[in-house]
């Protein structure tokens, strides 16, 4: 385990400090974080989907906290997953895109995860699921704090039945069982049930001892698959069907938390990596009122489904506006658990005081950056603007969506300028309103040249002073 001290805050730099206030919580939490891959905002009953069932996620909603304003770091699975384990902006440890089977990069050992964090306070902790932040031994869970891990390594479809790649792109997907290969091409109808009750198991046997679990759930990324029991239920078709038993497993979840009597030290936290891949038509989700979807930096792309349950702490029936990333869900850890943030920097800063419900609680940010592909920044969240910077994006706007597991074909030559939107009016960003606000326009080019600093852009050739290396293996 590296050495971890706390943070000196520095007035220049945009890092995560740990806060000086103490929390109300004594007790160590134990922790659960369920990571959907590809829900969109709006596959959940608690935001107005309808194209879906989610009673037990409704009910949890109903118990505990919903953001309505929760973001990814960025649009795609390996940074998405990397930002939330680290508290850090992805392009900060050299994280971009989806590493696929022939990566030799993946999360730096250097790093420090959540599951380290908790191992400050002797965590028993866990991850069953889908990792995807390196598929080689030196970047598995087992060296980031992880006791064990079984699951697989990277995207479900990253095997050789891929609809779009040619033959020969992608070896036999490997399921793991901690460090080891344990067989491949699993049944992944089985992927959903099998995940959640591994985790149903891990906390029946560490009820007595504080406890992390990470339940990043393959699904409902495609291809899609649902076991015999869940095929058909919903009537709605198979991603309701897949939603459905997501639905219920974190339901059984949150069963199995009461009925150990462990539910007022339990922190379970249900959200997604990315918004829903719309290529696929009728086998992706939907984004509501929010423009386009994954790969892409509007908010149907960053902008994702949030529940928090905690009884006694996290107040019932509660719902934020205030912004927040999954950036900072490390820190919010680290302060609930009083374990100092790493010494190195990092991007995300606690929101106990949120969660809590603290009168007059804000966003512990001034601004959250998107930034895409390999370290451009294209737009930045401000209050209640949206700021865009000049960059082509995929859409599906004008062309056919894909149905049955076959994706449409994505518009790849659309084109934004520089576009400034009111998210408190206008949430869809329909209407650039770049000319009637100059001095919203002003501040938020200075963040830009703040963020560009520190972190770098490749569209305005700017090398930032504090990116990291991902860890590399040879050849």
């Amino acid at each position: 385990m590296k050495q971890i001290i706390f943070l000196t805050c520095l007035s220049f730099m945009l890092f995560g400090c740990s806060t000086t206030k103490t929390s109300k919580v004594q007790a160590s939490p134990n922790i659960i974080i369920v990571f959907i891959d590809d829900m969109g905002w709006a596959d959940v009953g608690f935001n107005g989907g309808t194209h879906v069932k989610t009673p037990r996620l409704d009910q949890m909603a109903k118990d505990g906290m919903v953001l309505t304003d929760f973001y990814v770091a960025q649009p795609v699975c390996s940074a998405s997953r990397s930002a939330l384990l680290t508290g850090c902006y992805p392009n900060r440890i050299g994280i971009s895109g989806a590493l696929g089977p022939h990566a030799k990069h993946g999360l730096n050992r250097d790093e420090t995860t959540i599951a380290e964090i908790c191992k400050e306070r002797d965590y028993a902790t866990a991850i069953f699921g889908k990792w995807h932040v390196g598929h080689l031994d030196p970047f598995l869970p087992t060296n980031h704090g992880f006791d064990t891990f079984v699951g697989i390594p990277y995207s479900n479809d990253m095997w050789p039945m891929h609809p779009e790649a040619p033959k020969g792109t992608y070896p036999p997907l490997p399921y793991f069982n901690d460090d080891k290969i344990v067989y491949s091409q699993p049944d992944q109808t089985q992927f959903t049930k099998d995940f959640t009750n591994l985790t149903i198991d891990f906390i029946k046997e560490h009820k007595d001892e504080p406890f992390f679990v990470y339940l990043p759930h393959p699904m409902v990324h495609v291809p899609l698959h649902v076991s015999e029991e869940w095929d058909g239920a919903t009537g709605l078709g198979l991603y309701a069907d897949v939603v459905a038993e997501i639905d219920d497993g974190v339901g059984r979840i949150i069963d199995t938390v009461n009925e150990l009597g462990i539910e007022e030290n339990t922190l379970i936290l249900f959200t997604s990596d990315n918004g829903p891949w719309l290529s696929y038509g009728d086998h992706a989700g939907q984004t509501g009122i929010y423009r386009e979807g994954k790969g892409t930096t509007f908010e149907g792309g960053v902008r994702v489904p949030f529940v928090a349950l905690w009884p006694g702490t996290v107040p019932a029936g509660t719902t934020s506006s205030e912004p927040l990333m999954t950036i900072d869900i490390l820190p919010t850890i680290a302060q609930w658990l009083d374990v100092p943030l790493p010494s190195h920097a990092i991007d995300g800063k606690s929101a106990v005081a949120i969660f809590e419900d603290e009168e007059d609680a804000a966003s512990p940010q001034e601004a959250y950056y998107f930034y895409y592909r390999k370290n451009q920044l294209e737009a930045i969240r401000w209050g209640q603007w949206k700021l865009h910077y000049p960059h082509n994006y995929r859409s599906m706007l004008n062309n056919p969506v894909g149905s049955d597991g076959v994706p449409g074909k994505y518009d790849w030559s659309v084109k934004i300028g520089l576009e400034l939107y009111n998210l408190e009016t206008d949430p869809s960003e329909t209407t650039n309103v770049i000319d009637d606000h100059p001095k919203v326009m002003e501040t938020m080019h200075r963040l830009a040249a703040r963020i560009r600093a520190d972190l770098g852009d490749i569209s305005t050739e700017v090398e930032g002073a504090n990116n990291r290396e991902a860890g590399k293996v040879t050849p």
